[in-house]
Parts: structure tokens; C-alpha cells; sequence
């Protein structure tokens, strides 16, 4: 896996296919292969697909410190200046689509066209307080209860039901999540409302109606901001519904980044 000195960070990312360069950021708790693992060979025969991990995720290393927004859009910035020769089609998810934003806000010049996906402006109201709140609570308490709790509000209902026992059963058991979440979790609140009108790049917003995670007000959100952008609302989904089956998403992201 190739890797990139950024700010005393260690950025590693994975790199496959050839082509237009195209970037794909995870969100809280993912990385490069979770997340996009099952996305990559849809691209990678005509694209050179980037995966950078970020503060927290895969092989990246730094000191521990908190993290900050600067430093996020910097890792994913020097990956991919390290993996391609840009301007580049940028693709963010969940906490990976505010990164992606900053990105595409202090670095014009590098993003082509942006596509956010599950992503939001600002985490600032009562609600999302609270929520990412309890999502540190219960990590630093008790950690299985930490996954139900992700696995029910990060899925729709129809797809939990998909799982059956034995599927939500062995998410249950996995691995995950990884040492360096928590981190991830209080970057979580943040507020990215004054970065948008900086956006130039070509926008892509999707959102999910049935996100109990990162509900559809923050998709609305990024599209208010940021002008000419383009909303897309998916219906009966929740924020990781695309995992199992991201046909989906690819055929909107391939629309988008294909139009003239």
C-alpha cells in the first residue's frame, strides 16, 4: 500500500486501475477497503481509483492528537497529488463527504466534480448532539452495545431484516470498529456551512430518506449551500444500505461524472 508524508501524518492509500483520477473518502470507523472494496472494479477499468485512509482508519499513523478538519482534507489532499495528476473526480461518504467539501473548497484547482454522499453542513442542532454524543458514550462504555447501536441506526430496517440472525449475528462477532474511531466520532461535530460557497467544482448531493445516522436534513443541506448543485434523494435507504449492493449509487455517480 503506497503512503504519503502530510502534516507528520503517515497517509497510507490504495491505488488500482488507470485512467482520470478518481477519489474515494470513507466515513467514521471505515477505510479504504470496508467502505469501497466493493466498488473499486466498477471503476477501476477506465478510472485510477485513489483510496486514502484518514486519521484513525487502516495503516495511517500520526500522534494521537485530536483531529481536526484541516488535517483530514490535507491527508486526503496529499494522497492524491501523490497518486495522480489532477484535477480529479472526488467522492466522499458520511464524515468522508464533509472532508471531501473542505477539500474541493481550499483546493478548487484539484476537484473536477464532487459527489457527497451521506454526508452534512453542520452537526450544531440538538439532535445530531446528542446522537454523536451517545455514539461516544457507548464506545467508551461498552463496545458491543456500541455495534447494535451503529448496525441499527447506520441500516434501514428492510435491510436489517435482509441480514437474518445468523448475518446480524456475525456482524455482531467482526472485528470492528477500529482502535482510532473515537477520534473520528468528535471530528464528527463539526461545521463545514462556511467552506460551501466556496465550492466550485460541479456538485453531486445523495441522501438517504430512511438514515436514522446522518439523517436527510444534512444532504438538504449541503445542497442549499452549495451553488448549481444537484440533489438526489434515495428513497427507503439508510446510510450503509449501499454497502451490500452499491449498484445504485454507482450507476448515479457514473451518470454524473460522465455528463458533459
Amino acid at each position: 500500500m503506497p503512503h504519503v508524508s502530510v502534516l507528520n501524518t503517515d497517509v497510507h492509500y490504495k491505488l488500482d486501475g488507470q485512467g482520470p483520477g478518481l477519489v474515494l473518502v470513507h466515513g467514521i470507523g471505515g477505510d479504504a477497503d470496508k467502505v469501497f472494496g466493493n466498488v473499486v472494479d466498477h471503476f477501476s477499468p477506465t478510472r485510477t481509483v485513489v483510496r486514502p485512509n484518514f486519521s484513525g482508519s487502516g495503516r495511517t499513523s500520526d500522534d494521537g492528537s485530536p483531529l481536526t478538519l484541516d488535517l483530514v482534507a490535507e491527508q486526503v489532499t496529499g494522497a492524491t497529488q501523490a497518486a495522480v495528476t489532477g484535477p480529479v473526480d472526488l467522492l466522499g461518504f458520511s464524515l468522508g463527504a464533509v472532508a471531501a467539501a473542505a477539500v474541493a473548497a481550499s483546493h478548487p484547482e484539484l476537484v473536477r466534480r464532487l459527489v457527497l454522499v451521506g454526508g452534512w453542513a453542520h452537526s450544531s442542532s440538538p439532535r445530531d448532539q446528542y446522537y454523536f454524543q451517545t455514539f461516544r458514550k457507548l464506545l467508551d462504555t461498552d463496545r458491543e452495545l456500541f455495534k447494535r447501536f451503529a448496525t441499527l441506526t447506520g441500516f434501514s430496517r428492510a435491510a436489517l431484516d435482509s441480514f437474518g440472525h445468523q448475518g446480524l449475528a456475525q456482524s455482531l462477532a467482526d472485528a470492528w470498529p477500529p482502535p482510532g474511531i473515537g477520534r473520528q466520532i468528535d471530528l464528527a461535530q463539526v461545521d463545514v456551512r462556511p467552506l460551501l460557497p466556496a465550492v466550485t467544482a460541479p456538485t453531486l448531493v445523495i441522501g438517504f430518506t430512511d438514515d436514522a445516522m446522518i439523517p436527510i436534513e444534512g444532504s438538504r443541506q449541503l445542497h442549499a449551500a452549495i451553488r448549481g448543485s444537484q440533489l438526489v434523494e434515495v428513497r427507503e435507504q439508510g446510510h450503509m444500505d449501499w454497502f451490500a449492493d452499491p449498484a445504485g449509487l454507482v450507476k448515479l455517480t457514473r451518470e454524473f461524472l460522465d455528463a458533459d
